[in-house]
This record gives structure tokens, C-alpha cells and sequence, in this order.
């Protein structure tokens, strides 16, 4: 299902009666040692709607509130999460600069673990060059993202000369982009990234991969043609928002494995995707799920995972 429909679906869901914040995911195995891993969160999302304005979401969804960085803090209590990257949480356009201006001052007051962001951005736009300009030599600002699978963002869009061309002032600029995009358009961010060899990506939520498909054939292929381009890490986040009611770690083990397999150990990435995960897992229950599905990989390759990779990639000192 595509994320953007999926999540229209459960704001309808939770007008019935369903609030997502409740539903309690199954049972996670409890075998991990007790020592929580420091944890860098590559994907924290926040929003003041006093402030921004989110056509997404649906005024019946659970997401129609404030989720400020209060909020994330109370959210990550108790699981040792030393630093944060904000994610662009795709505002009215018109307000990227009100939107990118409101969290890199959070993330220069230094007093809380929200310390660089990746901000919404246009690359197709004709004045493109001249809102990176705006924030250049920010040292808070890591990269950009257009969320690449809404109903403005059709297939092959990000193939689109003016788009390519943008993405290339990113590797310029120093700057990265995330891929966030339906799962059957994986092979069009190999086309992109190709185009863009001196930019670098971040293919966002496991490139969506579907967990319940009976066929992940051209997902599977799709991820390993973009994890052969070395410029490209991957985020192991934003999927248990597909889960069931009652979903459980082994329902997200197929998809998450397949990542973490065909990009190695040295550039994946964990993210929370709070709060959009709320809709179906508490911050807590996302974490300890896929600590359950790493507990077999070497405690090396879950530092790197949790915490090594992103302060590396993102150069968080």
C-alpha cells in the first residue's frame, strides 16, 4: 500500500473510533540484554500547526495536533537516544522557509539531542539555487526532501531534467537527498542517483517495502541495484506503519532483513519516523521490534546501525 494512502486511510479509520496511539502491537521477543544501545534517530518529524500547515494530514487523523520536541523527548525517554536529525514533514510549499527556519534555530539553542535537519525542498523549482543559498554554511543543515510518492510527484518525475539538475546543486552545495517513494519506483531512484554521482542519498523507510506482498520480487531486485551505487545508505524505518492491528516483529523480519543484507553494515541507518509510527507502534515498541529482528547480527554491526553509521554519514561531532 502506498504510505501517503495508507495514512489518509487510517485518519478515516480513527474517526470511527480507532485511536492509533492505543492499538498495542503484539509481543515483541524479549531477548535482548538489558543495556540499551545509544541510539542516533536519523527521522524525527515535528510540527507546530500553529506555525505549519500540513495538507496531508487529515483533520480526523491522530497526527491533527502539535507534536513539538517536547513531545520527542518524552517519546524517547528511558532509550538512550543521544542525538537527532529532524525530517522534513512536507509543508504547504509556501512555507519551506518558515518550516526550515523553525527547526535549525531548535537545532542551534543545542538544548535538547535535535541537533541537524534535513529540510523540505524543491528541486525542480526554477529559484532552487537561491533557497540553498539561503542557508548556506548552516552548519545544522544536512540535506534536503521532496516526499516523492503524493499525488504532485508522479512516476518519473524525479527523472524530470529540472529535477535532476537540482539534485545535482545538492552534491554541490554538500548537501544529500532523501528518497522517500513508492515502492514500485525504487528503479527510478536508480536512474536518479546515477545521474547524480556526486551527490549523496538516503533511501528512506526501507524503500517502503511492502510487508505483507506475497510477490517483493521487483522490490527485492530494485534494492540491490541501488545499493551497487555506493553513494546511497538506506534507513531502516517507516514500515511498521504497514503493520496489521496486531502486527508483530516477524511481519517487518522479510523486509528489514532484505535491507540490512543487501546494503551491508555500513550504511544502514535507524530512524524513529515519530510520530507518524504512532499510527500503528509506540517509539519504545518500533525500537524493541527491531532489536528483536537485529539480535542475531553481531553487537558490532548494531552499533553501527543504531548509532556509528549515522554520525558518520551526517558527520555529527
Amino acid at each position: 500500500m502506498k504510505r501517503r494512502v495508507f495514512l489518509k486511510r487510517t485518519g478515516l479509520a480513527a474517526a470511527a473510533g480507532a485511536c492509533a496511539t492505543t492499538v498495542e502491537a503484539a509481543p515483541v521477543r524479549n531477548d535482548q540484554p538489558a543495556q540499551m544501545p545509544r541510539i542516533v534517530d536519523t527521522h524525527v518529524h515535528l510540527w507546530d500547526l500553529n506555525r505549519l500547515r500540513l495538507p496531508w494530514i487529515q483533520k480526523d487523523s491522530p497526527l491533527a495536533r502539535s507534536y513539538v520536541v517536547k513531545d520527542w523527548q518524552t517519546a524517547i525517554e528511558g532509550l538512550n537516544v543521544v542525538k537527532g536529525v529532524y525530517m522534513e514533514v512536507d509543508v504547504d510549499p509556501k512555507q519551506l522557509p518558515d518550516e526550515a527556519d523553525y527547526v535549525l534555530d531548535i537545532c542551534r539553542q543545542g538544548n535538547t539531542p535535535l541537533i541537524a535537519a534535513v529540510i523540505g525542498g524543491r528541486p525542480a523549482a526554477e529559484d532552487f539555487g537561491k533557497y540553498l543559498q539561503r542557508y548556506r554554511g548552516n552548519r545544522h543543515l544536512k540535506g534536503v526532501r521532496q516526499v516523492l510518492h503524493s499525488d504532485s510527484a508522479k512516476q518519473g518525475f524525479c527523472l524530470t531534467p529540472a529535477f535532476v539538475r537540482g539534485v545535482q546543486l545538492l552534491g554541490e552545495h554538500g548537501l544529500s537527498f532523501d528518497l522517500c517513494m513508492r515502492p514500485a519506483e525504487v528503479g527510478d531512484a536508480v536512474k536518479l542517483v546515477e545521474a547524480c554521482k556526486d551527490t549523496h542519498f538516503i533511501l528512506d523507510h526501507c524503500g517502503n517495502g511492502p510487508v505483507y506482498a506475497k510477490d517483493r520480487t521487483q522490490w527485492q531486485r530494485n534494492m540491490e541495484a541501488l545499493a551497487r551505487l555506493r553513494n546511497v545508505v538506506c534507513k531502516v524505518s517507516g514500515i511498521v506503519v504497514q503493520g496489521r492491528e496486531r502486527w508483530t516483529a516477524d511481519d517487518l523480519a522479510p523486509v528489514i532483513n532484505h535491507t540490512l543484507t543487501t546494503f551491508g553494515p555500513d550504511r544502514v541507518m535507524f530512524a524513529g519516523d515519530w510520530p507518524v509510527c504512532t499510527l500503528r507502534a509506540t517509539y519504545r515498541q518500533w525500537v524493541e521490534a527491531l532489536r528483536s529482528i537485529t539480535r542475531t547480527r553481531s553487537a558490532e554491526n548494531n552499533r553501527k546501525l543504531f548509532h556509528d553509521n549515522a554520525v558518520r554519514f551526517y558527520g555529527l561531532n
